[in-house]
């Protein structure tokens, strides 16, 4: 009787040859990213808006620092291929290679994030029964289920949301309810059941989360 052995030995060094090139591949794409080289192109391109840190100053720009890289790679992506419409932003990524949207996600990642807080204590109450709990008649779920009690977000498809400017946050969620921006259906549907009070309420408790 024939052994076989010699013939698996050939079948396996076959797949190996065969599969090789793919696990290189994406060792190669699952490399480690360059903090080095995302501050610095983040320094370059991104820090006059959004502030050197991360933590922009300006309430129209949002706070980037602590925030999931894939999260932030995703955006980038998605401004790049008009699926976010952002004109200004669309200019700044086009110029960003994939790697250096992951270095720059990667280091806005190891950055503190600065708190923040709420200005309208009338309102925060409304937006603190919102966001734990959501509007049962109107099918609203409780914004916690998704981005934490916290604010912290669920990485990686949950943004962080705590403490960032309320002026941003209304005009995201505004932008979600009138279909301006349509990069997430989940958020589309949701904000479409909500009010300018409600948005605003929402928008400035998050401010205050930490």
């Amino acid at each position: 009787m024939k052994s076989f052995a010699p013939f698996f030995l050939v079948a396996v060094m076959l797949a190996s040859a065969f599969f090789a090139p793919a696990h290189g591949a994406e060792s190669a794409k699952a490399a480690k990213p360059d903090l080095a080289k995302g501050e610095a192109s983040f320094t370059a391109v991104c820090a006059a808006c959004h502030g050197a840190d991360g933590n922009s100053g300006t309430p129209t720009f949002p706070k980037l620092a602590q925030q999931h890289p894939q999260y932030l790679v995703k955006q980038l992506q998605e401004y790049k291929s008009g699926k976010r419409a952002n004109a200004i932003m669309m200019g700044f990524a086009s110029a960003l290679s994939e790697d250096d949207m992951r270095n720059i996600s990667f280091w806005l990642e190891s950055k503190a994030a600065k708190t923040g807080f709420a200005k309208d204590r009338e309102n925060v109450a409304l937006g603190e029964r919102i966001y734990r709990g959501g509007i049962a008649d109107r099918q609203v779920p409780a914004c916690a289920g998704c981005h934490s009690p916290n604010g912290a977000g669920i990485p990686a498809q949950y943004p962080r949301i705590g403490g960032q400017h309320a002026e941003y946050a209304a005009a995201q969620l505004t932008a979600f309810r009138d279909g301006v921006r349509k990069n997430s259906l989940q958020m589309s549907q949701i904000a479409a059941k909500l009010n300018d009070r409600e948005i605003k309420a929402l928008a400035d408790y998050v401010a205050g989360l930490r």
